[in-house]
C-alpha cells in the first residue's frame, strides 16, 4: 500500500505500464541506435492522455494533478528513459506556459503539446556556463513590437527536434544577474535560427545540441512572465520537473533490479544459484531498499506540490539522489550479469541514459546548495 497513490492513480499507472510494455519497450534499443524520436508514438501517447495530464482541461490537459503525471512518467521511463523525455519536457514547459504565457499564446501550443503534435525544448544553458544559470549572454532587445535575439544555447535536449523552445535571455545588464533575465517562447521555424546535434553518450533518441539565434524576431506577446523577472518566475517550475526526473531514473533502476533478481535466481555457479551468495544478493538488497525510499520521496514531493505546499528542498533531494542512485544501481545490475551485461543491450544502454542526469538539469552540488539554503536560509549559504 502506497500512502500517496489512491486506487485511481494505481489503475492509471497500470494502464500506462500496459501501453509502455506493448508500444514503447519494443523499440527501446532501435531508437538508441538510429537516434530517432518516434513522432507517431508521441501522437499515440497524446491520444491516450499520457502527455501533461496535470494541465487544466481548458489547455488540453485532464486536470489530474502532478502525481498523475508522475505515475505515467515513470512507466514510460521504465520502458525507455530517452523517450520519456517527451513527458518531462511537456510537463515542465506546459507548467511554464500555463502560468506565465498570455492565454491566447498558451492555448494553441498546449493543445498541440498534450495531443502529441508538438515538442517543446527548454533553452537555458549556454557555452559559458551551465550551473551558473543566471549568468547568461544571449541578448534579447525590444525593437518595436518584437524582441530580437542574438546568441547561442547549448546542450539543449531535443534541440534539433523541438517545434518551439522556452528561451532564457538577457534583457538587462550583465551586472543585474538573474534580475536582468527574461523568458520568451520562440517557435523554431522563425528566420535566423540554426541548430545542430551532438553525438551524446546516452539519451540518444531525444538528443542534445545547440541552438543559434541570429537577429531572431519574436512578437512581444510571446514574453513569459514579466520582463527582467523571467528567470525568477519561471525557474519555480523546475521543482516539478526535478521530482519527475527522480521518478524517471528510479523507474530504470527498478526494472533493472527486477531483471537482475530473476537472473541471479536462475543462473548457477558452484552448484548453487547466484542469489545464494551474499556477495551477489546483499548489494541488490541494499539498492532495493534505497530505490524504494527514493521513490517515496519523489511521490511525496509531487503530493506536496498538488497541495500547494513548499517542496523546493524535497525536489532538490530527488534531483541529486535519484540520478546518482539509479546509476549505481544499474552499474551493479550490469556487473551481476557479467559479460552478458557488458555486451550492447538494455543494461549498458540504461547506464548511459541515466548518467546524463547527474550533469543536466542541475548538478548534485547545485541541488545540495538549494537544500542548504532552504534549511539554513539564503543569507547563511551565499552563492
Amino acid at each position: 500500500m502506497n500512502p500517496y497513490l489512491d486506487e485511481d492513480l494505481v489503475a492509471l499507472g497500470e494502464h500506462a505500464r500496459r501501453f509502455a510494455q506493448g508500444r514503447v519497450a519494443p523499440g527501446f534499443e532501435a531508437r538508441d541506435s538510429t537516434r530517432t524520436l518516434d513522432r507517431d508514438l508521441m501522437l499515440e501517447m497524446g491520444q491516450m492522455g499520457f502527455i501533461a495530464p496535470e494541465l487544466p482541461e481548458a489547455y488540453g490537459g485532464q486536470g489530474l494533478g502532478c502525481l498523475a503525471a508522475g505515475v505515467i512518467h515513470e512507466e514510460i521511463a521504465r520502458a525507455d528513459l530517452s523517450l520519456s523525455y517527451i513527458n518531462l519536457l511537456a510537463s515542465l514547459n506546459g507548467q511554464i506556459l500555463a502560468h506565465h504565457a498570455a492565454p491566447d499564446i498558451a492555448r494553441p501550443w498546449l493543445e498541440r503539446l498534450t495531443q502529441g503534435r508538438a515538442l517543446l525544448a527548454i533553452a537555458l544553458t549556454e557555452p559559458r556556463g551551465g550551473s551558473d544559470a543566471a549568468n547568461l549572454r544571449l541578448r534579447m532587445e525590444r525593437v518595436g513590437d518584437h524582441y530580437v535575439l542574438n546568441g547561442e544555447k547549448t546542450s539543449i535536449s531535443a534541440a534539433d527536434q523541438a517545434d518551439a523552445a522556452v528561451v532564457f535571455a538577457r534583457t538587462g545588464t550583465v551586472e543585474s544577474g538573474a534580475r536582468g533575465v527574461s523568458a520568451v517562447l520562440v517557435p523554431m521555424d522563425v528566420p535566423g535560427i540554426t541548430r545542430n546535434r551532438f553525438d551524446c553518450h546516452g539519451q540518444r533518441a531525444i538528443g542534445r545540441g545547440s541552438i543559434f539565434f541570429e537577429n531572431v524576431r519574436v512578437p512581444v506577446d510571446h514574453l513569459l512572465g514579466e520582463e527582467g523577472q523571467g528567470f525568477v518566475q519561471v525557474m519555480q517550475g523546475f521543482d516539478f520537473s526535478r521530482a519527475l526526473i527522480g521518478l524517471q531514473v528510479l523507474a530504470v533502476a527498478k526494472v533493472s533490479l527486477e531483471e537482475t533478481w530473476e537472473y541471479v535466481a536462475q543462473r548457477e555457479a558452484f552448484g548453487k544459484p547466484l542469489s545464494a551468495f551474499q556477495g551477489v544478493s546483499h548489494p541488490l538488497a541494499d539498492y532495493e531498499t534505497q530505490v524504494e525510499a527514493a521513490r517515496l520521496l519523489c511521490l511525496q514531493t509531487l503530493w506536496l506540490k498538488d497541495r500547494g505546499l513548499p517542496h523546493t528542498a524535497e525536489a532538490a533531494m530527488c534531483k541529486w539522489w535519484g540520478p546518482k542512485l539509479a546509476y549505481d544501481v544499474v552499474h551493479q545490475c550490469l556487473l551481476s550479469f557479467g559479460h552478458g551485461g557488458y555486451d550492447r543491450g538494455p543494461m549498458e544502454q540504461r547506464l548511459r541514459d541515466v548518467l546524463g542526469f547527474q550533469i543536466g538539469d542541475g548538478t548534485a552540488q547545485i541541488m545540495k546548495t538549494i537544500i542548504a539554503r532552504t534549511r539554513a536560509g539564503r543569507g547563511a549559504v551565499p552563492a
